[in-house]
């Protein structure tokens, strides 16, 4: 996969791994659109990058389809849509994991999974006709293990890789190509004050994550882990569910203790 001239959409592109994206795509020569629902740092990024910034509500459809349309005109047709933007919350306030409100819920629903499949409805008809495409799902790392304490996170990042899978299997043989980005721990306003998966992973900087996420790109790899301790993590759920679960209670456990704060009900 090369990136020369190729007209890429990146949701989330005024900050963290979005933004880090737009500048090293923009470095490769591509015509980069740059979304956001923070239009005005939106803008600011894509004079950076020389591309078209535009406020979008990823989580609403019409907007989707609005983008994809305003960056046919400026840029052209649609080569790389990159769904980066996402949304965390927590458990809070009763710290059970389904105390989070609805609200939390339904909103961590439409941007870190609905976000896609409403990308993939703007895009992927007319890639198929043009001949191919590639979609970028930038999921985490809880998606292949578990974010303590953010139920919804967890649930949905699982369910966009889950989506990823599907575009890959059904739009393979169209030429789309698909890849699902996983990171544990990156330096962004998402992770402030936050914690790794096994609460000290190495922390590694947006650049660090997108340019890994370009690596796995020109590889056409499915599945991005910035963390390579992820796949090792993984697999050691894989081979014994029960054992993992036991070690993220304890974990979580030692979050409690370390965090007075924490209003965990026992």
């Amino acid at each position: 996969m090369e990136f020369n001239n190729k007209v890429v959409v990146v949701t989330g592109g005024a900050n963290g791994i979005g933004k880090a994206l737009c500048e090293q795509f923009a470095d490769l020569g591509a015509k980069v659109a740059v979304v956001d629902l923070e239009i005005d740092a939106a803008r600011q990024v894509a004079d950076s990058c020389g591309g078209l910034g535009l406020g979008v509500d990823v989580g609403i459809e019409a907007d989707i389809q609005a983008a994809v349309l305003a960056v046919e005109a400026k840029l052209g047709p649609v080569d790389i849509f990159v769904s980066n933007a996402g949304v965390s919350f927590s458990d809070a306030p009763g710290w059970m994991a389904a105390s989070a409100s609805n609200e939390v819920w339904q909103t961590s629903w439409n941007v870190n999974v609905m976000a896609h499949v409403y990308a993939a409805r703007a895009v992927i008809p007319d890639m198929i006709q043009r001949g191919g495409g590639y979609l970028v799902n930038v999921a985490s790392g809880a998606s292949l293990l578990c974010q303590v304490g953010d139920a919804a996170y967890s649930t949905t990042k699982t369910a966009a890789l889950g989506f990823a899978e599907s575009l890959a299997i059904t739009h393979g043989d169209d030429n789309i190509k698909v890849s699902v980005v996983c990171p544990l721990y990156v330096a962004t306003r998402m992770t402030e004050g936050g914690r790794g998966v096994s609460g000290n992973d190495q922390v590694i900087t947006a650049e660090d994550a997108a340019k890994s996420v370009l690596e796995g790109m020109e590889a056409e790899t499915f599945l991005i882990m910035p963390h390579s301790d992820l796949a090792t993590y993984a697999q050691g759920k894989g081979a014994d569910y029960d054992r993992w679960i036991k070690g993220m209670r304890r974990m979580r456990k030692g979050i409690v203790e370390q965090n007075p704060s924490y209003d965990y009900q026992r």
